[in-house]
């Protein structure tokens, strides 16, 4: 490569997002120059930090909102495939770094936790039955199992089933395929791999303006928190993957893409149980259903967690609402994303998102008591002395006009791209961290077209499914799975 091609990359934010994709680059370009910005201390403090997410390995194995139904009573499955496809990418990628000793022990950031559908009721427990018929005939699904027998139940999820007296009809399924993972060790591993490989990551330093220069570039002006000293950075290309504040940055490049998108703030909670004889009960991430006309963000779930070496469950999520877009951002952030280009925008998805509205104070009404009620319907003899209450990260659901119409509410991931490719950034939630690998692909792809034919072969040997859909080839999977599952230690 001549120097010509060399280019200045600059990534706004310390997380995941930004960590994956300075890791791809460092892969495909080791030339280019990668510099990393993060306004806190170190990697990994938002909604990366495993006590700020539920550290699912999102693969659509247990989470019943990536399949729907239809009057006919058609399952569609068509979005567990994608979403279980993009987390086989991640498994594919992060095996590759394992292999090439830039990933140190794997059971540091993931695990083998198996994932669980549970669901009440004749009418659930039928759709259940039926989605798991469909769903094991995948290869991507294969083993998935199903019961409504107690017995199996109390081997299955035996914390749920102590002190269950209800005569509804119960059922579950089971994949031993399931993970946890913890997002922030992997994020700090991948960053320590990039410093060694020449990147320059600057912890303590705050983006104050995005500036366009004449010659295409970017320049970022960034002040220096622990000296007050401001410093201008020139980029080739600019990536923002920075939470919450995702949005209010790229509204400060002023491109096209950034006009008529709002951001809506939405903040969590989970109760926490440390206590490990109580935790070593439960072995699983068991999702249930949303109560009938809750968002698909207030899913109920169980969950095992590893976090620092150490066993604990959460449940949860509880809704908040703050107007912060950060945990550590300032009650003017929503106030502040406010514009003239999106405030039709967001008064639409007001006036549409009713339900979402009454679902929130519903929420915040919610006192201690109340919280362990709900987490009762899934641990019937839960004592409240053994949970605490944990505060999660910001979510910053992505408002945005659609062929749906006017302020759509979207639940999912969006990665805003600029027509020239010169910028990127993600916005969004879940299944968010699952998917980085693949999102981050696809920012490459958008963002350097002419380059990426070029890359294609190096990235066939890091993912080696690359091409494929796993899901219509059964051997081919079997095969990448094998060898995956073998080098991260995870359960065959």
């Amino acid at each position: 490569m001549s120097t010509n091609d060399r280019k200045e990359v600059v990534l706004i934010g310390g997380g995941i997002m930004s960590a994956t994709l300075g890791s791809l680059i460092s892969e495909l370009e080791p030339n280019w120059n990668i510099k990393m910005f993060e306004k806190l201390d170190a990697p990994a403090l938002e909604s990366t930090n495993p006590w700020n997410n539920a550290g699912t390995g999102h693969a659509a194995l247990c989470e019943l909102n990536y399949t729907s139904e239809d009057e006919n009573k058609n399952i569609d499955m068509s979005k567990a495939i994608n979403v279980n496809e993009q987390f086989q990418v991640s498994l594919q990628y992060w095996s590759h770094l394992v292999n090439e000793n830039k990933l140190s022990d794997p059971e540091e950031f993931i695990k083998s936790v198996p994932h669980l559908s549970y669901v009440e009721g004749e009418e659930n427990v039928d759709f259940l039955r039926r989605r798991q018929e469909l769903m094991s005939q995948n290869p991507l699904f294969e083993g998935m199992e199903f019961t409504d027998d107690p017995e199996v139940l109390k081997k299955w999820i035996p914390l749920m089933m102590e002190g269950r007296t209800t005569d509804e009809k119960l059922a579950a399924t089971y994949s031993d395929k399931g993970t946890d993972v913890n997002f922030g060790s992997l994020t700090t591993q991948l960053f320590d791999n990039l410093e060694e490989h020449g990147a320059h990551l600057a912890y303590g330093h705050e983006v104050k303006s995005i500036k366009r220069m004449e010659n295409g570039k970017w320049e970022v002006k960034i002040l220096d928190l622990s000296t007050d000293s401001v410093e201008f950075h020139i980029a080739d290309f600019l990536f923002i993957g920075a939470g919450g504040a995702s949005l209010p940055l790229l509204q400060k490049t002023k491109i096209p893409e950034s006009k008529n998108i709002g951001g809506f703030p939405v903040s969590g909670l989970f109760l926490v149980c440390d206590d490990e004889e109580i935790a070593n009960k439960h072995d699983g991430k068991v999702y249930g259903k949303a109560k009938v006309g809750a968002p698909p963000m207030s899913v109920p779930h169980l969950d095992t967690r590893y976090i620092d070496g150490k066993k604990s469950l959460l449940f949860g999520p509880f809704a908040g609402f703050t107007p912060k877009f950060l945990k550590e951002g300032s009650y003017f952030d929503l106030f502040g994303s406010l514009k003239p280009n999106n405030i039709l925008t967001m008064m639409a998805a007001g006036a549409k998102e009713m339900s979402l509205t009454k679902y929130l104070i519903g929420e915040l009404l919610l006192n201690e008591e109340q919280r362990m009620d709900a987490l009762r319907e899934f641990v019937p003899n839960a004592d409240s002395k053994d949970w605490r209450i944990s505060v999660a990260g910001q979510r910053v659901q992505v408002i945005k006009d659609t062929d749906k119409g006017k302020g759509t509410l979207m639940f999912g991931t969006e990665v805003i791209v600029s027509e020239d490719g010169s910028v990127a950034a993600l916005l969004g939630a879940s299944p968010g961290a699952s998917t980085a690998t693949s999102a981050m692909i696809n920012v490459l792809k958008r963002s350097f077209p002419e380059q990426y034919s070029s890359w294609e072969e190096r990235l066939k040997e890091m993912i080696p499914s690359y091409g494929y859909q796993l899901a219509d080839n059964k051997k081919l999977y079997q095969e990448i799975n094998k060898d995956v599952r073998k080098t991260l230690k995870l359960k065959h």
